[in-house]
């Protein structure tokens, strides 16, 4: 809020009613598919969206429900009831601030892009499953809550459609995305459907089911504040879908954030908007809310409107009370067709549906990764495709590192150090090998120090092991290094060691090994190690 003035705060007015405009029909039609009241989603934005904005770490980033949350919420409301999802929510809120205080907020980036797309990609499909029934107008008492029993009902009751529901919902669409783009700034397409398609019904007496149909009228204010109600024999039920809640919620508001700072070339402190997540999530329960994180597209028409501060993000939380307070009776009149054109396009717009056809460009193993994330998020659901895309994700990120560590056998010809490292021009002793270890020696690599062994064929007196390039060692490796020390050493042969960083250094001096290996066997550069080298063969040297 530094050089904070007049011309600032009228700015962020301006985006903060935009953006509480454009936030009305998606909290509402968010809260819909969900299987909650669209008046819930409304509180959410409010309440969550005004902690986030307040003590977030990123100054444009505007939050409320998204669409990443529907399949958890409505799989915890089937299953347990609204109070089991109030308690979901708000362990998932002390998961978020756990992360925030724990400095995990750049954690982000170890989720590979195959993973974050495939279960994106997987939400778009789910949202757009979820709302066939209500943009066909089928008469159906029950919809499944997995993919394919879902898609088999639909097509069971295709019969049942109602072509003027389906007018209704095709026309919302269309208006849409044809918007015309000079006016999306101020008047969302979102909004012109609303206004436009919503008196049309109620004055031809077409008779689709609208918002008042289902769920009566709307409340002109937030509830009280009241604990939710649950059994406690319910908690344990609840933990892996409250890690998913927390984990959608810190990679999408993260992302969100990292889109804002591109966009007004600021930095965020990924750690503070964890925090601030989580106490969104811990609070909207307590005023009939449902999950709640950073909301990209928001937060980028929040910045695109002029937004600056999170005085922006505030007023579009007052925006949407004054809309709650005076406007509540008239959004009972909107069809829920329109509602389902809405998350149809906010589907479509999430995905990265590129991503199909650029499957042929990219190595197998980030296509495998992306398929099955993709394959599990829509069939099985989202709590686990994040358990197996996580471990898919360290799987690939081991390979990854495991593919760059390299130990190979180095002569004059072979090495291609730098001139002062350099063993051009040195003498190597007969009966002297040395090796060039490179990369992480991580246990995912470390077997790799084996294959020297196998390299020496004719065992030589003493092996120097090169290990400059090596900036990292864990625990598994500093083992197979013990075991071919003790390996070498049954065969006669002495081990040296050269150029070994901090890190390794500290461990193998920590673990006790460099007492093992000798004195004087780990040395600072390659000259020393050949002058060593030359020492151990004279004292092995008959007479």
């Amino acid at each position: 809020m530094k050089g904070y003035g007049r011309s600032s705060f009228f700015a962020d007015i301006g985006a903060g009613v935009s953006v509480g405009v454009l936030a009305l029909p998606l909290a509402m039609a968010f809260a819909i598919a969900s299987g909650v009241a669209p008046e819930q989603g409304l509180y959410t934005a409010i309440v969550a969206g005004f902690v986030i904005s307040a003590f977030g770490g990123s100054k444009v980033q505007i939050g409320g429900p998204t669409g990443a949350f529907i399949v958890v919420v409505a799989g915890i409301i089937s299953q347990y009831g609204y109070g089991a999802l109030a308690v979901a929510t708000v362990m998932a809120g002390v998961f978020l601030v756990a992360m925030g205080l724990a400095k995990m907020g750049g954690a982000i980036r170890y989720i590979p892009r195959p993973v974050t797309v495939g279960f994106t990609n997987g939400i778009a499909v789910l949202i757009m499953s979820t709302q066939i029934k209500d943009f066909l107008g089928l008469e159906m008492q029950s919809v499944p809550e997995d993919f394919i029993p879902k898609i088999a009902a639909v097509w069971d009751n295709i019969h049942t459609a109602d072509w003027r529901t389906l007018l209704v919902g095709v026309a919302s669409a269309l208006i849409i995305v044809y918007w015309p783009r000079p006016w999306r700034r101020r008047v969302p397409g979102m909004i012109g459907a609303i206004f436009i398609v919503t008196p049309l019904v109620a004055l031809s007496g077409f008779g689709v089911e609208t918002i008042q149909t289902r769920f009566g009228g709307i409340p002109d204010s937030l509830p009280s504040f009241a604990l939710p109600e649950f059994e406690f024999s319910e908690i344990k039920g609840l933990v892996m879908p409250a890690v998913t809640i927390a984990v959608l919620a810190a990679i999408e508001s993260l992302l969100s954030a990292v889109v804002a700072d591109g966009m007004i070339d600021d930095r965020h402190d990924s750690n503070q908007e964890l925090v601030a997540q989580g106490m969104a999530n811990i609070a909207a329960p307590f005023f009939l809310g449902i999950p709640a994180t950073g909301a990209i597209a928001r937060t980028a028409a929040n910045v695109k409107n002029g937004g600056r501060t999170p005085v922006a993000g505030i007023v579009h939380c007052l925006t949407l009370a004054a809309v709650l307070a005076f406007a509540a009776p008239c959004a009972q009149y909107i069809p829920l067709a329109t509602m389902s054109a809405v998350l149809f396009v906010v589907a479509y717009n999430m995905g990265d549906w590129s991503a199909f056809a650029q499957m042929r460009r990219l190595p197998r193993s980030d296509d495998a990764v992306f398929l099955a994330t993709f394959l599990l998020t829509v069939v099985f659901g989202l709590t686990l495709a994040i358990e197996v895309g996580m471990i898919l994700a360290a799987m690939l990120f081991i390979r990854r590192v495991s593919e760059t560590t390299q130990v190979m056998l180095v002569d004059r010809k072979l090495e291609t150090d730098l001139s002062k490292y350099s063993l051009e021009g040195k003498d190597i002793p007969e009966g002297v090998m040395v090796f060039r270890i490179f990369g992480a020696l991580m246990f995912g690599a470390a077997d790799k120090l084996e294959g020297i062994l196998a390299e020496m064929g004719e065992a030589p007196k003493v092996a120097i092991l090169r290990m400059r390039t090596v900036l990292a060692m864990d625990s598994t490796a500093l083992g197979i290094l013990e075991g071919l020390h003790e390996k070498l050493r049954a065969r006669g042969v002495a081990m040296i060691i050269t150029g070994a960083h901090s890190q390794p250094l500290h461990m193998m001096e920590k673990s006790g090994f460099l007492e093992k290996i000798g004195e004087g066997r780990v040395v600072e550069n390659i000259d020393i190690a050949l002058e060593r080298a030359r020492e151990i063969l004279a004292e092995r040297r008959p007479g």
